[in-house]
């Protein structure tokens, strides 16, 4: 059986990725921005003083970081809480 990818399948795929929430949004900017600092879950929690399943709560978008907690990510990648929410805007725009 040959696997065929139609132009609307791959429409649809697309579209998936617009309708993110807010929250399945923030997490995939912070598992990219962890991702390409080459750290561990474990490794950022210790940095931002979190603990490490929370992070994974965060990074699946099941959890909503308070004001505190992405100023504490943010510091853990010495990086403003603006640019990680402007990262969390541009991935939720349609």
């Amino acid at each position: 059986i040959v696997n065929r990818i139609y132009p609307a399948h791959l429409l649809g795929f697309l579209h998936q990725e617009a309708n993110l929430t807010i929250e399945e949004a923030f997490g995939e900017v912070i598992r990219n921005l962890r991702k390409r600092s080459s750290i561990s879950q474990e490794k950022l929690a210790d940095i931002s003083k979190l603990d490490r399943s929370f992070i994974s709560l965060i990074e699946c978008g099941h959890k909503q970081p308070s004001l505190i907690t992405i100023f504490q990510i943010a510091k853990a990648f010495n990086i403003s809480a603006s640019k990680i929410m402007s990262l969390v805007e541009e991935k939720i725009k349609t």
